[in-house]
């Protein structure tokens, strides 16, 4: 048997819908948990709510989180860093956790998101050691699970270690076969296609400077295949910049198009440093970014061009438009890549 909640009275409505339409005194019926009317028309349910003095707007997105590093987040010793020496020095803890560490780190970071107004998480976990990395994408889910919010995952993953030149240690680090063999089990044993889905599942090769050409190319291919979508960390400071420059010869973003990472199935994090022919080519292809103000205040590398106007005036903010920014690292939200939105 259907269950129902109506929000009776509602003072205030924000639809978000096409036309940002506003609306006062108005009733919302809920059908086991689908909005099924809108209007003023008296209406019973099983469970009401007097809203006479509430504000109703439909749950935020989180579109880029790193759930593992809640419980690391106050170290003393990191609270100055800059990405890399933050990274390098972190990798050494995070090379410990296990399924008990991210299911309640995730617990933590997801129920601080829903005390929010948060009801989606995109989640980025890339951190796989090799003792425990068929157990964590289960404990995320669990924790997602029994808090009752809409759970987001990704398979995110590394394969160019410190003694080939990348970042991450040697024991976090993993063979391209193993990653795309965990990743298509991953999504096969998670991600729900179906409208209002409490699971979804991306693969998200962890940035430029952790992985390799190889496995960006594999990980387009595969998840193509199996109809997902791709994220990764872009553009976020000038080392990055410098390090595809050095290693390929390319800015980030072409190095990205060159594998094959670009298009509307792909939303990137952060976005810094793009400049404004890239930008053009982001908003032509429907490429989206998450922007991660809070991540790009505590680490300092710059702000995204999320909604600014610039030399290029009007054109560039058409385009702008086009070009999807999202919220994420627990930031206030904008807007979300198409699959999340309902």
């Amino acid at each position: 048997m259907a269950e129902t909640l109506l929000m009776k009275n509602v003072k205030y409505l924000v639809t978000c819908d096409d036309n940002d339409r506003f609306m006062t005194d108005i009733n919302m019926l809920v059908t086991d948990g689908v909005i099924t009317y809108i209007g003023t028309e008296e209406k019973t349910a099983d469970k009401i709510i007097d809203a006479s003095r509430m504000v109703v707007y439909p749950g935020l997105i989180n579109s880029h989180h790193h759930l593992y590093q809640t419980f690391t987040r106050n170290l003393p010793q990191v609270q100055n860093m800059e990405l890399f020496p933050w990274l390098k020095t972190l990798y050494e803890i995070w090379k410990g956790i296990d399924g008990d560490s991210v299911y309640y780190s995730s617990l933590t970071g997801m129920g601080e998101l829903l005390k929010t107004g948060c009801t989606t998480c995109l989640d980025h976990h890339y951190v796989f050691p090799e003792h425990s990395a068929g157990a964590l994408l289960d404990a995320q889910f669990a924790a997602a699970d029994a808090l009752g919010i809409r759970m987001a995952a990704t398979r995110g993953s590394m394969d160019l270690s410190v003694k080939d030149g990348g970042l991450p240690p040697d024991s976090v680090v993993q063979t391209i076969d193993e990653i795309l063999r965990d990743s298509q089990a991953v999504v096969e044993k998670y991600h729900d296609s179906s409208r209002y889905s409490m699971h979804t599942v991306a693969l998200a090769p962890c940035s430029p400077f952790s992985v390799t050409g190889g496995l960006l190319r594999e990980s387009a291919v595969l998840a193509r295949s199996l109809g997902v979508r791709l994220h990764t960390h872009l553009a976020e400071t000038k080392d990055e910049e410098a390090f595809t420059l050095e290693h390929y010869g390319m800015r980030p973003l072409a190095y990205m198009e060159s594998l094959g990472w670009i298009g509307d199935d792909v939303w990137y994090a952060h976005g810094i440093h793009f400049n404004t022919e890239e930008l053009e080519l982001l908003a032509a292809t429907g490429t989206g970014v998450a922007h991660c103000p809070v991540s790009n205040m505590k680490l300092s590398p710059g702000n995204a061009a999320a909604g600014s106007e610039n030399r290029t005036g009007r054109r560039r903010k058409r385009q702008q438009r086009r070009l999807q920014y999202a919220g994420g690292d627990a930031g206030g939200l904008s807007a979300s890549p198409p699959e999340f939105q309902q």
